[in-house]
Formats: C-alpha cells, sequence, structure tokens
C-alpha cells in the first residue's frame, strides 16, 4: 500500500511542450497535398483536452473528417519521437523539486495524453528515477477521473493530492476524491482548488497541510 502518493497532470504543470509539439506536427502538415499550419497558441489552447479532440478542434477547418484520424496518428507517432530528442521546457523549479518529494511521497502522473507521451516525457528530460509510475487516456480511453481512479486502485493508494492546472483537472481530481492543487502558473484557471500554488517550488510547503 501507499500511503502518501502525489499525482501529477503533465502540460501546463511539470512542463511547457508547446512549441516542441507545434514543430513535430509541423513536420507532418507539411507534407501533405494541402499543407497547413500548427502554431504554438493553438497547442496552447488545446492541451489538457484528449488527443482525439485536440485533432478535431485543429484539423477540421483543413482536413475531412473522415481523415482526421489517420493524420492524429501520424502527429502522435511524430511527437512522440520527436519529444524524446527535443524536450519541452519544465517549468522553474520542477527538476530539484520533484528531486526533494520523491524521497518523502510515491509520485505518479496522469494525463489526457496519448501512449507513448508520457514515456518521451521522463527519456526526455530523464526524470524517470522520481515517478513510481503513470497512466494516461491513451492507456484507458476514459476521462481524466476514471484514470485517477485506475492508477489509485492499481497502485494500492491510501491517500494522496492530484497538481493540475486546468478545471478538468480539477473536476477529474474531485471525480477521484482527492483534493485539488491549482498550478496556477499553467495554461488555465480553477474556481473551487484546495489549494494554488503560484511556482512549483512552493509545493513542499503546501502539501504539509494534506498529509
Amino acid at each position: 500500500m501507499v500511503s502518501k502518493a502525489i499525482l501529477f497532470d503533465l502540460d501546463g504543470t511539470l512542463w511547457d511542450s508547446s512549441e516542441a509539439v507545434s514543430a513535430s506536427w509541423n513536420e507532418v502538415t507539411e507534407s501533405l497535398e494541402h499543407p497547413f499550419p500548427v502554431t504554438t497558441l493553438d497547442m496552447k489552447r488545446t492541451m489538457g483536452l484528449t488527443m482525439d479532440k485536440i485533432a478535431d478542434i485543429l484539423f477540421s477547418p483543413y482536413v475531412r473528417k473522415e481523415d482526421i484520424p489517420l493524420l492524429q496518428k501520424k502527429c502522435e507517432e511524430a511527437e512522440n519521437v520527436y519529444l524524446r530528442s527535443h524536450p519541452g521546457i519544465l517549468f522553474q523549479g520542477v527538476r530539484e523539486t520533484l528531486s526533494l518529494l520523491s524521497k518523502e511521497y510515491s509520485l505518479y502522473i496522469v494525463s489526457n495524453c496519448q501512449k507513448g507521451y508520457i514515456e518521451a516525457f521522463l527519456a526526455g528530460t530523464k526524470l524517470g528515477s522520481c515517478f513510481k509510475g503513470h497512466l494516461c487516456y491513451g492507456d484507458t480511453l476514459a476521462p481524466k477521473g476514471k484514470t485517477i481512479e485506475i492508477l489509485l486502485r492499481r497502485e494500492g493508494i491510501r491517500k494522496a493530492v492530484y497538481v493540475g492546472d486546468t478545471s478538468g483537472d480539477m473536476e477529474a481530481a474531485h471525480f477521484a476524491s482527492l483534493p485539488f492543487i491549482h498550478a496556477a502558473y499553467g495554461f488555465g484557471e480553477t474556481k473551487g482548488e484546495e489549494a494554488e500554488i503560484a511556482s512549483f517550488q512552493e509545493l513542499p510547503s503546501v502539501l504539509k497541510n494534506f498529509f
């Protein structure tokens, strides 16, 4: 049994990969018969959604509906490869703070991403030793709240908090009956969180209120 666990969202919480992801997607979209751009702003405004929803939003103006799933798959594959050698930007203090927290807590990642994305994050940032495990939408094909519940059961976690940056993250945490800590430096705003951090370095002191 795991007595003290911290579950993290990824995009907007641990790193900002929007520039790297848009670059990898552009390698795919620029090779199409009718090329179109995917901007960093496009990625920032859709991160946190599941990949099928992101693809529908960004590709629908340019691609026939029936062609979107194949293009989405190609972009996912390109992204997972690209991020291993062109990782996103870790938010300030993430590396040092994760190393510190991993000595006292069991750390996990739960994300709405595709299979292979968390592995690319861990490989590109070399932070794999800090985490006990991870789970994503690509593994479960379930809403994030359900995915959190699956991880809690799988790992035998007795007490945990979820750290994320969007209202969707907060809803998922509360669905799984977990307190939510809002990463206010990230991509989204929330209302109803149990705690908030303005920087990642604040997390260790805030966690003392939950364990």
